[in-house]
């Protein structure tokens, strides 16, 4: 018996294509229309900011800027993205902001206005990364384990 009469066995089929990555990079900034749409978030804080070319003004909760944070500190964290690219005075902004304290807002808007910016113009990514503010902060409270009165701290010592 050749092997040549022998019919040819059907040929495997192609390896399947590689599974799609299942994990996708969460989208930061959206363009709707003539505006732009990013999420910052920092501790439990999260704030949606809304970018559009305009005169300057930035509104939080439908409340001014000065109104909204009356700390010095807070403004010029929410406000330093825009300062350091020159664009202070070329967009106006409307972020609504929920979660957290005022420290956690203003980091949540400062990123927010960071990434809306990057958006509007690619051009700024590089400068916005080296400046540090495309960078979430990840530090959140750490919970509170069983034994102990908080997350580190462990019952005072009694001798008697």
């Amino acid at each position: 018996m050749s092997t040549d009469s022998q019919p040819a066995a059907p040929a495997a089929p192609a390896a399947a294509a590689a599974p799609a990555s299942s994990t996708t990079q969460a989208v930061r900034a959206v363009r709707r229309g003539d505006e732009i749409i990013a999420t910052g978030r920092r501790k439990t804080a999260v704030a949606r900011v809304r970018m559009r070319l305009g005169n300057g003004e930035v509104t939080i909760n439908g409340r001014d800027l000065e109104a909204y944070f009356p700390s010095v500190n807070e403004r010029n964290l929410v406000a330093g993205a825009l300062e350091q690219m020159g664009k202070r005075t070329a967009v106006k902004v409307a972020i609504t902001v929920d979660g957290g304290g005022p420290a956690g807002q203003a980091g949540a808007c400062r990123l927010g206005i960071a990434r809306a910016l990057k958006a509007l113009d690619a051009e700024l990514a590089e400068p916005l990364r080296h400046s540090g503010l495309l960078t979430r902060d990840g530090r959140m409270k750490e919970r509170k384990k069983y034994g102990l009165r908080g997350a580190r701290r462990g019952t005072q010592f009694s001798k008697r």
